[in-house]
């Protein structure tokens, strides 16, 4: 465990180190057969260790890994046709964000945004499975717009793609994987220039992408076994429950 501990910054003792390497594994095997969740469960496990400072970066580094792998081991279930598209939308987004000067109250957005996902989550938006690539590239870079102001991309980025994948639970999850690849790269560089020193996390971040693809491989496994209607059922539970809570964050915010 010293031997270990050596390698981490100052403020990250061995032992908390161990259980986020650890974590790493069941919030990617989450992701994996569920495809959502493990991204928000990691980030709230990871606050209780990792300063508020390098929280979000080491935490981003970490999904980038995970989505990645998680987009490899699945990439015969992603939809080029889709990912694409979003890829060129998710730049245009970040981009226009970058430079948007007028800053949206955080606790309206969270407010607005998990009333959104809700609504998405349990109707069907008409036509959605039809969208052509300048639709589905306008809907990418309007929701990376938005999540240049709000950390909401998960659970924003799944309800959207339910609607484009309703019966292909394996589209759905691969396809989800490589955008939020891109939503994660995207956050990397502007931390990286930035200034934030990476290096001194890496470390742990390589191990936790190892582990992290040990538990995409398991969660692909239970995937595979799982029948649509059931992935269907818990994957609404598991975004609806992501949405109240981020609708809760927003009205706290406000009193």
């Amino acid at each position: 465990m010293e031997t270990f501990a050596g390698f981490l910054p100052d403020a990250l003792p061995g032992l908390p180190a161990a259980v986020l390497v650890v974590a790493s594994f069941f919030t990617s095997a989450l992701t994996a057969a569920f495809g959502v969740g493990g991204g928000v469960a990691m980030l709230a496990l990871m606050g209780l260790f990792i300063p508020v400072a390098a929280l979000i970066p080491v935490h981003g580094a970490v999904q980038l890994g995970s989505n990645t792998g998680r987009a490899w081991h699945q990439r015969a279930n992603v939809r080029l046709g889709i990912a694409i598209p979003f890829v060129i939308g998710s730049i245009v987004g970040a981009v226009g964000g970058a430079f948007f000067v007028v800053q949206l109250p955080d606790a309206l957005l969270k407010l607005g945004l998990g009333l959104f996902v809700i609504a998405v989550t349990w109707t069907k938006i008409p036509g959605a499975d039809r969208l052509g690539a300048a639709g589905l590239t306008l809907g990418s870079a309007v929701l990376a717009f938005v999540t240049m102001f709000v950390g909401a991309t998960g659970p924003l980025l799944s309800a959207f793609f339910a609607q484009l994948f309703p019966d292909d639970r394996r589209a759905l999850v691969a396809t989800h994987a490589a955008g939020m690849t891109v939503q994660h790269a995207l956050k990397i560089v502007v931390f990286g220039l930035a200034g934030f020193a990476f290096w001194q996390w890496l470390p742990l971040i390589v191990l936790m992408i190892g582990s992290g693809y040990l538990g995409t491989v398991y969660g692909t496994r239970l995937l595979e076994r799982l029948p649509e209607q059931s992935f269907r059922r818990w994957f609404r539970i598991g975004i609806t429950l992501l949405a109240l809570d981020m609708i809760r964050r927003g009205l706290m915010a406000l009193i």
